[in-house]
């Protein structure tokens, strides 16, 4: 059985891929049919892969997947996309800016899980099994593609000057 510590950590993050996929599939709700909608579906599928790694490695170390936090989680994203919808009513570049923020500060939050586990894993044998270094390489890749999107949504966003 894993330390407190650990488990507390491990479902954090696994909590946080629940946000991640709801974003996602809002994204690919609200923009199907467009290029940002095939983007969402693929950046999920692999946040899906990440998450069931996670999961794995949580079933082998015998963690229990916390329901109170995975229920949080779900809420707190269903209450994001609220305050969005309330602060653009339009439903189109504050929310998508917002959402694309959020999405890549997880993915860096996942990178770091991974650094975390792979140099903990050389004093923890428990936790090899993973190959760290490929999941953070993927990570960083995520969070590349990520900006590309987050950069045009800001410029959608954020480039009416206000006049004085």
């Amino acid at each position: 059985m894993a330390g407190t510590h650990l488990a507390t950590y491990l479902n954090d993050h696994l909590a946080g891929s629940v946000v991640a996929i709801e974003m996602l599939e809002h994204l690919e709700r609200t923009h199907k049919g467009t290029p940002l909608a095939s983007f969402a579906f693929g950046l999920r599928a692999e946040i899906v892969e990440d998450r069931q790694t996670l999961e794995r490695l949580m079933e082998r170390l015998e963690i229990a997947k916390s329901p109170v936090r995975q229920a949080a989680a779900w809420l707190s994203e269903k209450l994001s996309e609220v305050k969005l919808k309330v602060e653009d009513m339009r439903g189109d570049r504050l929310r998508l800016l917002e959402i694309l923020d959020a999405l890549s500060l997880g993915i860096e939050g996942k990178r770091l899980l991974w650094i975390a586990l792979g140099a903990v894993a050389r004093i923890a044998p428990d936790l090899g099994g993973n190959d760290y270094n490929r999941l953070e390489q993927r990570a960083e890749e995520q969070r590349r593609v990520v900006e590309t999107h987050r950069l045009e949504a800001a410029r959608s966003a954020l480039a009416e000057v206000p006049t004085a």
